[in-house]
């Protein structure tokens, strides 16, 4: 169960603040009263939701690379933060084949440098690694992957990640527990593909979506055969705060944990895209579609699940927006991004209503 007053005048730090997933996290710590501090490069698109919330002005926001050891030693030292949340990454699976190097520089050495600064700052309580759901070898079953399967991506990207898996282990084995003294609690999240509005990044649908009937273009399909299990942002988010915190309280609930949505919201892509036409045309009267076209780029799981039967025994967790509510959030969303709208007031709507149906479900 979350408690969301558990973080009020928490000292929180993220890693990777000023992207997509970070900017959303920053907004529902704002509004749970912590003292949030983040470290990351520069927003990484243009516009950002970062930019766009002016979060900078609202969290203490220093821009750094987690490659640079000196530099986020020296932030841990001045912020002393309790709770520590790594989401600095570079995470997409077609960048990484363009520049292997510096996915495995920043996914890999960056997680070093991150748990480094922990194991040193005798502040930090809690640390979460979040990692993703490509981090286990792929045999496209049909079955959910659990947290004991085999660690091994394919790509660059995914596997940088299962690396980063196995550095947090190491870490945890080698520094942390009983036998050490050191009584930071470890954990890592591997979620599923995120959506929600704010998202500009290249290479994924749902901004692709956006971008196509914003500029009045016709949506253009990669691979619409693919399966994913797709969630708004705030229920991954929700559930590492939720896991930040229990662990805080108890290092008996420190481990590794999927984090995903029901059976019922894997969607293959072609699913996903007609599923964001249908919301648009219902709310704004267009008849927008879409039109596949394959690019031959390079190798892409065609299935993937997770098994999240372990946070929800742990937990007691279940999610709160399928994916088609998320859907509808994330048009709202762009609605009023294309209307002028204050974007961090309407983020703050949707995380109210999120928060009040998460609290009835872990009633």
């Amino acid at each position: 169960m979350l408690d969301l007053a558990f973080y009020q005048n928490k000292k929180v730090l993220i890693t990777g603040h000023t992207g997509f997933k970070g900017t959303w996290l920053c907004a529902l710590l704002l509004q749970a009263g912590a003292d949030v501090t983040g470290y990351a490069l520069e927003p990484p698109t243009n516009p950002s939701i970062f930019g766009l919330t002016e979060m900078e002005k609202k969290v203490h926001s220093v821009i750094g690379d987690i490659r640079d050891l000196a530099h986020l030693k020296e932030v841990f030292d001045q912020v002393r933060p309790e709770i520590v949340i790594h989401m600095a990454a570079q995470p997409i699976v077609r960048e990484s084949y363009k520049d292997p190097v510096y996915t495995y520089e920043t996914n890999v050495m960056g997680t070093v440098h991150v748990l480094e600064c922990v194991r040193t700052c005798e502040s930090v309580k809690s640390f979460l690694n979040v990692t993703t759901d490509k981090v286990y070898l792929n045999k496209e079953w049909p079955w959910g992957y659990r947290e004991n399967e085999e660690l091994n991506g394919y790509d660059p990207y995914s596997n940088s990640k299962s690396c980063s898996e196995l550095v947090t282990e190491c870490y945890k084995n080698s520094f942390f527990g009983e036998e050490s003294g050191e009584k930071a609690a470890i954990s890592t999240a591997r979620a599923g593909n995120v959506i929600g509005g704010g998202d500009f990044a290249v290479d994924r649908i749902i901004p692709d979506c956006v971008r196509a009937v914003l500029n009045g273009q016709e949506i253009i399909v990669r691979n619409p055969y693919s399966t994913r299990p797709y969630q708004h942002v705030l229920e991954p988010l929700a559930v590492y705060l939720m896991i930040a915190q229990r662990q805080y309280e108890d290092t008996g609930y420190a481990g590794n944990y999927n984090v995903g949505p029901d059976d019922a919201d894997c969607y293959t892509t072609g699913e996903l895209v007609t599923l964001f036409c249908d919301k648009w045309n219902q709310l704004t009267g267009n008849g927008i579609g879409w039109k596949n076209v394959s690019d031959g780029g390079p190798h892409e799981a065609n299935f993937l699940k997770l098994d999240c039967s372990k946070l929800k025994s742990v937990f007691g967790w279940k999610p709160v927006w399928n994916v088609a509510l998320a859907m509808e959030k994330i048009v709202e969303w762009t609605l009023a991004y294309r209307r002028g709208e204050d974007i961090y007031q309407v983020m703050c709507r949707q995380i109210g209503e999120f928060a009040s149906i998460f609290a009835l479900k872990e009633s």
